[in-house]
């Protein structure tokens, strides 16, 4: 009987579906346990792709920005714009991922003789909190605005957050060569191009 077969798929999922109570970088084979229906639902994507693509290759990735679309740089830079100071949360730790950057790592993945299913982390190199990462937005930019830290209790929001979801990317770098830029390098060529 032929084995099946199957497309190279490769499906998009989150840091979300990890609780957050991690104090070390999360690896791909960490138990996951998610804390909003936002991480469920990936989860279950990433279970419905293996389910019927075993061949499947699953990317977590966080804290997603770009140039393009909403997202919390370019709502930093419209708050920063808007008024004089801010608060931002200063608990919830992780690294942030450009998106030009996930976009290269993947068509590496698609040209390259090394398709190997599986699930892989990809984020930019570095590890912040929304705080820090809303100062470095405004070091960039050269805003005048006051940043202030405070915790995640100050900032309600109607879903749950992982406190800490830093991704450990050994595997994805070991197994397809990929480089992965720091958050700050990154950072830097997205603002440029949007204040240019």
């Amino acid at each position: 009987m032929d084995k099946p077969k199957y497309c190279k798929l490769i499906h998009i999922s989150t840091d979300y579906v990890f609780d957050g109570n991690s104090e070390i970088p999360l690896l791909e084979s960490d138990a996951t346990n998610p804390v909003n229906f936002y991480g469920e639902s990936k989860l279950r994507g990433e279970e419905a792709c293996f389910s019927n693509n075993p061949g499947s290759i699953i990317i977590r990735t966080s804290w997603v920005y770009c140039e393009f679309g909403n997202n919390f740089v370019k709502t930093m830079l419209r708050l920063m714009s808007e008024r004089t100071s801010i608060n931002v949360v200063n608990d919830q730790i992780g690294s942030p991922t450009y998106a030009a950057d996930l976009a290269k790592a993947i068509m590496m993945i698609i040209v390259s003789n090394k398709w190997t299913a599986g699930i892989y982390n990809f984020s930019n190199e570095g590890q912040i909190s929304w705080y820090e990462f809303a100062l470095a937005i405004k070091n960039i930019s050269k805003s005048n605005c006051e940043i202030n830290g405070i915790p995640s209790s100050e900032f309600p929001t109607p879903a749950n957050r992982p406190k800490y979801s830093l991704l450990d990317k050994t595997k994805i770098k070991n197994t397809f060569d990929i480089a992965v830029p720091t958050y700050d390098s990154s950072l830097a060529i997205c603002l440029n191009k949007i204040l240019c």
